[in-house]
């Protein structure tokens, strides 16, 4: 199923009076309007077309602003009705107004997402099927409609301290937050409340299924986006129940932080204990960024050496050398896929981050040697 080419995703605003240095001041005691109720349609026969409207209880007259990407545009109402066409792809905010006067009213702000570019498996690199000199040992293609439960475990909850970061997600299991179609495994975070956490999203593990030593790994994954998103496609030492972290190492294929969308990094986690000691490089676009298209994120892991890619380019390599005495490298491990929100790394979202926020996996293969 192709991504829709216009889509939109409110967001709650605040109602309150508002003012204009270049109006008139406010008179006391006039009642603004109240019961504010407003609608956003996109039409389905022209791109970037908006309908909007509201109606109060108490209003005068109404306005509504289209925000921009050089500001907000108020055209012309219709009663209680304005249109705006975009051009532009991105998310805009959308304030509505009742008015008493021109300097008095009563405004709720919603946000409407335009999305020009169709974005489908097809877009972006893809890896090889085969490698002189390995061979497949393992491959989720997520071809089916449902997670794999002979490979893959949902872990559910909140963590302890925060899944160790203070991050603000519960995790859910099922298909709350993770799902299988069209080829893509779909993981989402969410703004919706979940026990004492005010986002949920999904994290899920081969852990004690499929784990490895050694090999070529390629995920090939379009990211999200925005301040306070975090999403990983990394492993953790298998033997983490014996020795915890960091003691069990870390590998992470890619992580990044929503409020760089063009970077990744690629970062291996040691030590005897927290916090841990790493070794971490970034990889940069020059342009677009991460969400635009798919990449495949890689590593080929050999005993006492690790080099991370993107789209078959190599940017970071770690050896013993790298880690001193400490290397937990060269012991099996397993594969973690999730959405963070918020925490110590990135930071909590701010009033620009638009959920939902999805990362699209097509698939992870594993290749060992021959």
């Amino acid at each position: 199923m192709k991504r829709p080419l216009l889509f939109i995703l409110f967001v709650t605003g605040a109602i309150g009076l508002g003012t204009s240095c270049n109006e008139n001041p406010p008179e006391d005691n006039l009642l603004l309007p109240t019961n504010l109720v407003h609608t956003i349609t996109l039409s389905n026969t022209q791109k970037g077309r908006v309908e909007a409207s509201i109606k109060a209880d108490n209003a005068n007259f109404y306005s509504i602003l289209f925000e921009t990407v050089n500001g907000f545009e108020t055209p012309e109402m219709t009663g209680n009705k304005a249109v705006y066409t975009y051009v532009d792809t991105g998310w805009f905010q959308v304030k509505f107004r009742a008015h008493v006067s021109a300097a008095q009213y009563s405004e709720i702000i919603d946000s409407v997402y335009i999305e020009f570019k169709e974005i489908t498996l097809e877009n972006g690199f893809k890896s090889p099927e085969s490698y002189d000199g390995y061979q497949l040992v393992w491959a989720d293609e997520f071809n089916g409609t449902t997670l794999d439960i002979n490979s893959w475990t949902y872990e559910v909850g909140r963590g302890e301290w925060g899944w160790g970061n203070n991050e603000l997600q519960y995790y859910h299991d099922g298909e709350k937050n993770a799902t299988v179609m069209d080829g893509k495994l779909t993981i989402t975070a969410k703004e919706e409340s979940a026990g004492d956490a005010a986002y949920t999203s999904a994290r899920i593990v081969t852990r004690g299924k499929k784990e490895f030593q050694f090999g070529r790994v390629d995920i090939r994954a379009r990211l999200p986006k925005g301040q306070g998103i975090w999403p990983a496609l990394w492993m953790l030492g298998s033997n983490i129940g014996d020795v915890s972290w960091p003691a069990c190492g870390e590998i992470d294929i890619m992580e990044a932080v929503g409020h760089k969308p063009n970077e990744v990094f690629g970062t291996a986690h040691w030590g005897k204990s927290v916090p841990s000691t790493f070794n971490s490089k970034k990889y940069r676009l020059s342009t677009g960024d991460f969400t635009d298209s798919f990449y495949v994120y890689s590593i080929v892991w050999e005993k006492d050496k690790i080099e991370w890619y993107v789209n078959d380019v190599k940017y970071h390599t770690i050896t013993p050398v790298n880690t001193g005495s400490i290397y937990p490298f060269n012991n099996p491990f397993f594969f973690i896929f999730n959405i963070a929100v918020g925490g110590n790394l990135p930071g909590s979202p701010d009033a620009n981050t638009r959920f939902p926020q999805t990362m699209e996996i097509d698939y992870i293969r594993v290749f060992q040697t021959i």
